[in-house]
């Protein structure tokens, strides 16, 4: 049996994916431990404590326990201030590491590797692999590189002239860095000169027993929605990154044809410009006329979105970049076209033409264009939700979990990459 390490500071696997800084992140860390946890390999996943009553360590399932690691205030903090505890936590999570105190029957197992989520945590994880020599594991989940040509504000605000440089020393000392899909394995390659042969290309995947088809009426009735016309989805954080405003402007694109169609928007303000971005939002629907046809949900518990896929005509993912797209995945799953942009890991998503389309104009007209198509012809409609359906059952977090099991085989069978 298996032990690992798996470091998640800025957010918690707990916390409600669509606030703060939780989104996809936070599904994957939960549910790829768990399944992991269910494949033999014990996980302990290790964050930030954010308030001070949260307990030291809670138990999830057999095999799987989340522990709360004091570093800096125990209150929110922004992520551009979390690289000032990065210290701190390592500490932290050392001794927790290392702690002879019992929590479970597995708590005696050694750990055999440590895998960082985001490239603050592989700062920590950086400290530990050589603390404890251990085999670090990286996953980035976005990559500063790519943000600055899609989104140079956010950047900026996130973590000036420091973020990229940590990613690169962070991907010189990991043992295997882990990308979603083979756009973001060139990416890691061609932005920081890595290594491909230690690049792993493990994909998220879904729960097929939450997210899968089901009728579109009784869904909206379940949602209390209108049961008549069109409805759009967009779900995600609110920021600029996300482009909220691009699907509200492509229902005002899709005109009087479709004056019954509404757009529903799932999710919170994320980020330094989450709120801006949610005030221009509220802004930009009543400019345009739509106050009743666009509907703000705030986010809900991960496992109930699969009820808003099934509502929904049409997924709109207008981001600027994805290194996956989970949402894109979900909505498949639940046999919902999806228009997307022709970006990063959504262009392993999404078969253009079969399961949804790509659109390569990040335009609203350009995204109109496609739901217009699709809202026009019940017969394609029908053809991409089969195709959506059979697109996302390649994608389980079993898989996911054996495919990263075989990673840490390699591993501990081998030796430690020298930091060069």
């Amino acid at each position: 049996m298996r032990r690992l390490a798996v470091l998640s500071l800025h957010t918690s696997p707990l916390a409600q994916p669509g606030t703060g800084d939780g989104g996809g992140m936070n599904v994957y860390v939960r549910e790829l431990s768990s399944a992991l946890a269910r494949a033999g390999v014990v996980c302990d996943v290790f964050t930030r404590a954010w308030a001070d009553d949260l307990p030291a360590t809670v138990s999830i399932e057999p095999g799987l326990r989340v522990h709360h690691v004091s570093a800096g205030p125990p209150t929110h903090m922004a992520k551009e201030d979390l690289p000032l505890v990065v210290d701190e936590f390592a500490d932290g999570v050392l001794k927790r590491m290392q702690s002879s105190e019992s929590r479970g029957p597995d708590e005696e197992l050694a750990f055999d590797a440590v895998h960082a989520n985001y490239w603050l945590s592989g700062l920590a994880g950086h400290t530990i692999k050589h603390q404890l020599n251990l085999p670090l594991v990286s996953t980035f989940h976005t990559l500063d590189r790519v943000k600055a040509e899609a989104s140079p504000e956010e950047v900026e605000a996130d973590a000036p002239h420091q973020r990229a440089e940590a990613e690169a020393v962070i991907i010189r000392c990991s043992d295997t860095v882990l990308a979603s899909c083979s756009v973001e394995a060139a990416q890691i390659t061609e932005l920081y000169d890595a290594d491909p042969s230690r690049i792993r290309i493990v994909a998220p995947g879904v729960d097929h027993a939450f997210f899968g088809p089901g009728d579109r009426r009784q869904a909206r009735r379940a949602l209390g929605l209108p049961e008549g016309g069109p409805l759009l989805l967009f779900v995600g954080r609110i920021q600029p990154l996300k482009g909220v405003s691009v699907a509200v402007r492509a229902l005002a694109a899709l005109g009087r044809d479709h004056a019954d169609a509404r757009l529903v928007v799932v999710g919170g303000p994320s980020g330094p410009h989450g709120e801006a971005e949610a005030a221009r939002t509220v802004a930009l629907v009543e400019e345009l006329g739509l106050v009743d046809r666009v509907i703000f949900v705030p986010p809900r518990p991960h496992e109930l979105l699969s009820t808003y896929y099934r509502a929904a005509d049409v997924c709109l993912v207008p981001s600027r970049s994805e290194s996956f797209g989970l949402v894109a995945l979900e909505a498949a799953a639940c046999g919902t076209p999806v228009v997307a942009s022709d970006v990063g890991g959504l262009r392993s998503l999404i078969d253009h033409g079969r399961t949804g389309y790509l659109v390569e104009e990040h335009s609203p007209g350009a995204f109109a264009a496609w739901v217009r198509q699709i809202l026009a012809e019940p017969l394609l409609a029908e053809r991409l939700s089969t195709g959506a359906v059979m697109r996302a059952r390649r994608y389980t977090w079993a898989r996911a979990a054996h495919l990263l099991s075989e990673v840490y085989d390699e591993l501990t069978a081998g030796r430690l990459v020298e930091c060069s």
